[in-house]
């Protein structure tokens, strides 16, 4: 079954005294037992809540996992994971990740004594020379933000296996209807369901699917025992968003890939990140991986002056961070997103003074391209 069917009918199965056909927003904190030492399976929400699984049933079907976890936030979830390694470790973790997430290894986690080396994880030799005895798990996005380079999940979980270590790969630009993590060697995978999955800009959520059941305990142990899940209404909300995942991104993967042709064509752009176009170094690999580029283009501006200028005078393209939603956003890593990686190897990246990262929305694509097209000029 498609996975575009399969994110329709989350939840569709779960009311079966009623037959509602969108799962019921189960907002209670606590649920009474039938006889002294019975339960119906539900005892205290942190612990599950209906709403909650049938979300977490739902991405560990689209992702082809044995179970799935909801979580209060995508940060929520990575330190979740981070909980299954205990001090003296060492992760291997993609260079130009997300801020927030360089953020909580290098500000949180190496507090308490995780160590992480960051190289480029589309260079299976970059990730093979930064093994120490230590390491214990590779950490990859599968399409790095912002500069949007691809992981090779099977070249990489087949160093993983050789070495036994855990590959665990945030999968939010992609979703599971791009790539499945899971289906080429990633042993978790974990999304920002804020941005995609839920699609609207009005939930923060995180979610996590594993592959082995008896890792699959270890992890829920951790959600259990800290707590940080995801309430009902946000759940509802995210399985409202994930069942137009497929209409959504096919029109903004048609719409990203349009605009990034006419960016490349712009007198003002300078370079143009985006793997569905022929020049980059990933397109090829991509292709061959996964099912689409995605919807996020990081384009460089001819000088600083012009940034400021693009982020202010666009009027359909909002000036916000986050991303994936049905709404067009831009944003200006250096300062907002990626402010918490070190200035040096920011630089050496590329996240620089003229770097600016688009989110492709749903809106007419001859609109967005004229919005742009007047901010630039």
């Amino acid at each position: 079954m498609n996975i575009a069917t399969h994110a329709v009918q989350i939840g569709l199965e779960w009311d079966t005294r009623t037959g509602a056909v969108t799962v019921p927003i189960y907002q209670t904190a606590t649920f009474r037992h039938p006889g002294l030492g019975q339960s119906t399976g539900y005892d205290y929400s942190r612990s599950g809540n209906p709403t909650r699984q049938a979300l977490e049933n739902g991405i560990a079907r689209l992702d082809g996992g044995t179970r799935g976890f909801a979580y209060s936030s995508g940060m929520a979830a990575i330190a979740n994971l981070m909980l299954l390694f205990k001090s003296g470790d060492h992760l291997i973790v993609t260079e130009d990740l997300y801020g927030g997430t360089c953020r909580l290894f290098d500000k949180i986690f190496c507090q308490y004594g995780l160590s992480f080396t960051y190289v480029d994880t589309s260079d299976i030799a970059a990730i093979t020379a930064a093994l120490q005895p230590s390491t214990v798990a590779v950490f990859v996005e599968t399409l790095t933000n912002p500069l949007l380079k691809f992981a090779d999940l099977p070249a990489i979980s087949g160093l993983c296996k050789q070495n036994n270590l855990l590959l665990i790969a945030d999968n939010t630009f992609l979703t599971p209807y791009l790539l499945r993590p899971l289906d080429v060697g990633a042993d978790i995978a974990v999304y920002s369901a804020t941005k995609y999955l839920a699609g609207h800009n009005d939930t923060v959520a995180g979610v996590v699917s594993v592959k082995d059941p008896e890792l699959a305990e270890k992890v829920y142990f951790h959600q259990n025992s800290v707590g940080a899940v995801l309430g009902p209404q946000d759940s509802w909300l995210t399985i409202r968003g994930i069942k137009t995942l497929g209409v959504r991104m096919d029109r903004q993967q048609y719409n990203a890939g349009r605009i990034a042709e006419w960016l490349s064509a712009h007198p003002r752009i300078t370079k143009v990140y985006y793997p569905g176009l022929t020049s980059h170094p990933d397109h090829a690999l991509m292709k061959q991986q996964s099912n689409g580029f995605g919807a996020m283009i990081a384009f460089e501006v001819e000088n600083h002056s012009l940034v400021e200028q693009v982020l202010l005078k666009t009027e359909l393209i909002s000036f916000a961070e986050s991303l994936g939603g049905v709404e067009s956003l831009i944003t200006f890593p250096e300062v907002q997103t990626h402010a918490d990686i070190p200035l040096e190897l920011r630089a050496r990246l590329g996240i620089n003074n003229v770097l600016l990262r688009l989110s492709v929305g749903i809106e007419d694509c001859d609109d967005l391209i004229e919005d742009l097209r007047q901010a630039l000029a």
